[in-house]
């Protein structure tokens, strides 16, 4: 069986631990539907790691679970628009439209990749839909949960998935999880965004905060 790090050795610990992640500095963000400003929202690079949250799910003698998630904001998709387009070279007429069909995709449905490493191999099965071993879910400002209208297995190329997110992991599975915007997850008064991933081993919540 392939680990994903050495086994942490949690004597008389019953049960399954949620724990945030280590050494990553969590910027709080803007929870709007508006689109930048400007045409060019900010680095992507920065954009992307302020958008990104990260935890570990860890059983008594291993790690079960390691989940990022990428919430694809109107300025997280309005930076990686502007990095696209300086990497095709476009200018002018065409880089509008680019940043126009950017803006196009933002308005549908919320979408977040997630990045997910488990302890058994087995146990990495979003895709499975009502089959798969993990649930995931939104929460609304109320707490009542948002199901997912699909949950698909990335398979671009590693080496252009970690291009895009550089915080893909060598033992990763990503994954795109789109939600319909029935329930606004942004917008005015919003001052949370929580995803919730649990099993019959336990569950973590994945924050986003308001600024």
């Amino acid at each position: 069986m392939m680990t994903m790090r050495a086994p942490l050795l949690l004597a008389g610990l019953v049960g399954l631990l949620s724990l945030p992640a280590c050494g990553r500095t969590i910027t709080n963000v803007r929870l709007t539907d508006e689109w930048p400003a400007s045409a060019d929202a900010g680095d992507y690079e920065e954009v992307t790691r302020a958008w990104t949250r990260e935890t570990h799910l860890r059983g008594v003698y291993q790690e079960a679970l390691e989940v990022m998630a990428v919430f694809k904001s109107p300025e997280w998709y309005a930076a990686h628009a502007a990095r696209t387009a300086i990497h095709r070279g476009l200018v002018g007429t065409a880089r509008e439209q680019h940043l126009a069909q950017a803006r196009a995709e933002a308005a549908g449905p919320y979408e977040l990749e997630l990045l997910v490493t488990t302890w058994d191999r087995r146990e990495n099965d979003l895709d499975r839909g009502k089959k798969s071993v993990w649930r995931v879910v939104m929460l609304d400002e109320g707490g009542a949960e948002i199901e997912p209208l699909e949950i698909l297995r990335d398979k671009r190329p590693a080496v252009v998935v970690r291009a895009e997110f550089p915080e893909l992991g060598e033992f990763a599975t990503p994954y795109i999880v789109r939600f319909a915007r029935t329930t606004p997850l942004l917008g005015p008064g919003v001052r949370q965004l929580r995803m919730r991933m649990s099993s019959e081993r336990g569950g973590v919540e994945l924050v986003w905060t308001s600024r």
